[in-house]
């Protein structure tokens, strides 16, 4: 009884997951109640609550849900094990890509992400999840540029920073403008060719 007890405390939290995403996206974050999403997800605003402190809590584990795998392979990027860690970087990054056109899920999480988060004090755990995670990954890319130029596979015209700062808003700025319209271009052969040409841009000429 106990294990059916906790299994079907799981389905109820997946549901209320699942509600959020809806109606963020609908409403726009900070035009969505607690109650909108328990109405959505047919259970009480307390069971809700039993699930998550806030709805900067609910919002963070729903992106979680999404973000988290993905955000894993990039934040791989600074490990002391890689043999090759820019190949990681470029493939982690186009995992991005990849899965941002193939897993509506992914899609409709990022919009919501992108779009739909109107930042005040109510969702300060929002903006600061973000912020984190920006850091986090622009950190990690950084010291994989930075291995990369000790194992003498990597020669920049910029800093490591410089280049891991460049890549993220690459990155970003190619999902945002084709979230916007993705008829206007196939986002992962862009993407690819796209990264490809600044990994190579941001390299020293030969010889400098």
């Amino acid at each position: 009884m106990a294990r059916r007890t906790k299994q079907d405390a799981e389905r109820t939290r997946e549901r209320i997951l699942d509600m959020a995403e809806r109606e963020f996206q609908r409403r726009g974050v900070s035009r969505t109640s607690l109650e909108h999403i328990a109405r959505a997800a047919g259970v009480t605003r307390g069971a809700v609550y039993w699930h998550f402190r806030n709805k900067a809590d609910l919002f963070n584990a729903m992106m979680n849900r999404v973000a988290l795998p993905l955000e894993s392979e990039i934040l791989k990027s600074g490990e002391r094990t890689l043999d090759d860690p820019v190949t990681q970087i470029r493939n982690s990054y186009l995992a991005a890509l990849r899965l941002t056109v193939a897993d509506p899920q992914a899609r409709r999480v990022f919009e919501v992400a992108l779009f739909k988060v109107e930042h005040g004090a109510a969702l300060r755990g929002v903006s600061e999840r973000r912020l984190n995670g920006l850091r986090n990954r622009t950190a990690q890319v950084e010291r994989g540029f930075r291995r990369a130029a000790r194992l003498g596979l990597w020669r920049s015209a910029l800093p490591a920073h410089a280049a891991a700062l460049g890549m993220q808003s690459l990155i970003d700025g190619l999902i945002i403008n084709w979230m916007i319209d993705p008829q206007a271009f196939d986002l992962v052969r862009v993407g690819e060719r796209t990264i490809d040409a600044y990994l190579r841009g941001v390299q020293a000429p030969s010889g400098a």
